[in-house]
């Protein structure tokens, strides 16, 4: 075989790499782009969050600096979605007081939810003896004596979206579910067992993606 005939050889088989390499790109191309044009069709809404109620077992801070406390909460999530599911993969729940986390983080089992579902969760948050800050904890005992504390209720924790087989990679969820808990003669509270305090708030949480 001469030189000429090999270089066209080698011509030739550069030329058919160049177009099925080329068709590769054009055909993820394709996919990717209906992909976006579907998603962006659909612009999937982020679930709506209700903070519905707070017990309260336990709230003191009779230690300086240092907190024990115990709820029980009911939040319900809401898809607004017609046409997507959620997939909770992670969601983890606590309360905080001016932006410090006074309890541990309580995980709430993953699951999924349909389209326009309501699921509903009532997890424990609690923390024993948690230190906190000495410039919160003069708030925290000011609030107390006024009969009306702030805290937090708050969800961190990722979701993926599913649009009929396909599903999406993970996204940050962020709830924040403001509770105001009264105590003493302005309480709002009903007695639900000894040392035992529910309030209900139905209060709308904020929610980012």
């Amino acid at each position: 075989m001469s030189v000429k005939e090999c270089e066209h050889h080698k011509d030739k088989r550069r030329k058919i790499f160049r177009r099925i390499f080329s068709g590769i790109l054009i055909f993820l191309f394709i996919v990717l782009l209906t992909i976006l044009i579907i998603w962006l069709i659909l612009r999937p809404s982020k679930p709506s969050f209700i903070l519905q109620d707070v017990t309260v077992y336990a709230f003191n801070a009779t230690v300086p600096n240092f907190l024990t406390s115990n709820f029980q909460v009911t939040i319900s999530s809401r898809n607004p979605n017609d046409n997507i599911g959620v997939y909770y993969d992670r969601l983890d729940t606590y309360v905080s007081y001016r932006n410090q986390q006074v309890t541990y983080r309580t995980s709430i089992p993953p699951s999924y939810q349909g389209h326009k579902e309501v699921d509903v969760w009532s997890p424990f948050v609690y923390g024993t003896n948690v230190p906190v800050a000495p410039y919160n904890y003069v708030g925290l005992s000011q609030d107390q004596s006024n009969g009306n504390v702030l805290v937090l209720i708050k969800i961190d924790g990722r979701v993926r979206w599913k649009v009929g087989t396909f599903v999406s990679g993970r996204y940050h969820l962020y709830v924040r579910c403001p509770a105001y808990i009264s105590f003493g003669p302005r309480s709002t509270g009903i007695s639900v067992g000894e040392n035992a305090i529910k309030y209900q708030l139905v209060q709308r949480c904020a929610v980012s993606v």
